[in-house]
């Protein structure tokens, strides 16, 4: 292929829609990773893992006004989203450990109406806006003829390098072993000495933080408001069911072909179903039947390795 193929409005726009599908994917797999964590090592059931996408974005709201740079702000609300996952982890979820998970159902959905109502209090029903920011209101050439948004690229290449990190992490580095260890047997590294407690702690402080980056960094896109976190968490479940619990490999893998099945199939499943139905009845079904193809992947998935792609086979 030339590089004059790639000024094929068709071509282009796939490009563009694959690389959206990218962008989605490393967003659901940075509020995945933490979830399949804290799921894998703790057995801990945490619906409010939405949550703390929500304040994540809120902290950074409130930071990049205070701090008037995004960057600073956006910086200042890692640590303090990690912080609030430690002191949510010390004061509910160690509590919860031991219990099962109807409990953590019902403890984490509480914690759910507690973040939303403590949001409006804080804050304010109406939601908040974050600007793009300026040093990347503009767009970059990923081919020659065909550009794409710099914010949305920062997304891609920020989510990839985060994406590195932690799989360095748990490959590489003493904590990622008894991350390791504690996903396969966390009674056995507790009786050999390992601060169990603090483990924890820490897994579910990082998992914090990378919903808050999550959010944080979804928020120009959108919208900062009450519950922006349910829908997706809706989705991060299902990205950790297809990778398989317990596995950053497999939910960085279920995360990027959920992704491109969400945004490809809103892309060009309307002109396919035109051929069926109205213009604007085929707008209105894409993207309902892309979510339906993203359920069904899963169900398939479960049909064919009951444990994801990467998880353990029992």
């Amino acid at each position: 292929m030339t590089a004059g193929d790639w000024t094929d409005p068709n071509v282009d726009y796939l490009l563009l829609q694959i690389l959206n599908g990218v962008q989605l994917g490393l967003l659901m797999f940075l509020l995945a990773a933490g979830l399949t964590l804290t799921f894998g090592i703790m057995d801990l059931v945490n619906l409010a893992h939405g949550s703390l996408y929500m304040m994540g974005a809120y902290f950074a709201w409130t930071l990049i006004g205070w701090t008037d740079s995004f960057l600073l702000g956006a910086l200042l609300a890692l640590p303090a989203t990690f912080l609030l996952g430690l002191l949510l982890e010390r004061l509910v979820m160690r509590r919860l450990y031991a219990r099962d998970h109807l409990d953590h159902v019902l403890a984490t959905f509480g914690l759910i109406l507690f973040f939303n109502e403590l949001v409006r209090a804080l804050w304010g029903p109406a939601g908040k806006s974050i600007a793009v920011p300026r040093f990347l209101a503009h767009t970059v050439e990923i081919l020659p003829g065909v550009l794409y948004p710099a914010y949305r690229f920062a997304i891609i290449v920020v989510g990839a390098l985060v994406a590195a990190l932690l799989a360095w992490l748990v490959a590489r580095t003493r904590l990622g072993m008894l991350i390791r260890a504690g996903a396969s047997d966390r009674r056995m590294i507790g009786a050999l000495g390992v601060d169990i407690e603090l483990l924890f702690a820490l897994v579910f402080g990082l998992g914090a933080a990378f919903a808050g980056l999550a959010g944080l960094m979804a928020a120009p896109l959108s919208s900062v408001k009450i519950g922006m976190g349910d829908d997706i968490l809706i989705v991060a479940f299902v990205v950790i069911v297809i990778g398989g619990i317990g596995s950053i490999k497999g939910a960085f893998v279920a995360a990027m072909v959920v992704g491109q099945i969400d945004i490809v199939g809103r892309a060009f499943l309307p002109d396919v179903l035109k051929a069926f139905l109205s213009a604007s009845a085929a707008s209105a079904a894409a993207p309902a039947i892309s979510q339906v193809l993203v359920y069904l992947v899963m169900a398939s998935v479960l049909v064919w390795r009951p444990t994801g792609l990467f998880g353990q086979r029992t």
